[in-house]
């Protein structure tokens, strides 16, 4: 049975639950629950494995905070021994507009604390990203404020119809592969 590591980016705690920083952990979460998935906590993530069409998803959410991903995303990694082109990591991103997916099978953190904790933990950049575009509308200055506020009213349904394509995507490249999966959703406009 092939295996996938899948980890949403976010912090724990009521404080930043449904806030842009976090939809890597809402995204999972979706996942796991359209499956009928169920986390536990264990070491360094909450944890649910997602059985479907013959393959094997580990999800998780790491608990160590943003800035510290990387320990448990190479710890999840190892202990299920899920080669590097397995996993997919979810994560916000300022500098796509929210209408936009960006799946990449490598690149660079962009400055993404999460991202280049994991890069920093593992010694390279060459891991596969989904960054969900959280768009950048907010006064100089205001970037920390603006990525751990919550959804306006008025991106909801955006926000809920790109959690649903990101479920795809995640099914799309365990069927499908990354690359084929790439020139599909890169290309997309997702809004009501």
């Amino acid at each position: 049975m092939s295996k996938y590591l899948i980890t949403g980016l976010g912090n724990i705690g009521n404080e930043y639950a449904n806030t842009r920083h976090n939809i890597g952990f809402d995204v999972v979460n979706a996942f796991v629950q359209k499956h009928g998935g169920a986390f536990r906590s264990e070491r360094l993530a909450l944890v649910a494995e997602v059985k479907w069409k013959g393959k094997l998803f580990i999800c998780i959410c790491p608990t160590t905070f943003m800035n510290l991903s990387g320990r448990a995303f190479k710890y999840w990694m190892d202990k299920e021994k899920i080669p590097l082109e397995n996993t997919l990591t979810i994560v916000d991103d300022l500098a796509l507009p929210l209408d936009k997916l960006r799946l990449r099978a490598g690149g660079s953190s962009a400055g993404h604390n999460g991202l280049k904790d994991i890069q920093n933990v593992l010694g390279t950049d060459i891991y596969p990203k989904l960054r969900f575009g959280i768009g950048n509308n907010y006064p100089k200055g205001m970037q920390a404020d603006f990525v751990l506020s919550k959804w306006l009213n008025v991106e909801l349904t955006t926000v809920q119809l790109k959690i649903r394509k990101c479920i795809e995507v995640i099914e799309s490249i365990a069927v499908v592969g990354i690359e084929k999966t790439m020139n599909e959703v890169n290309k997309l406009s997702i809004q009501p």
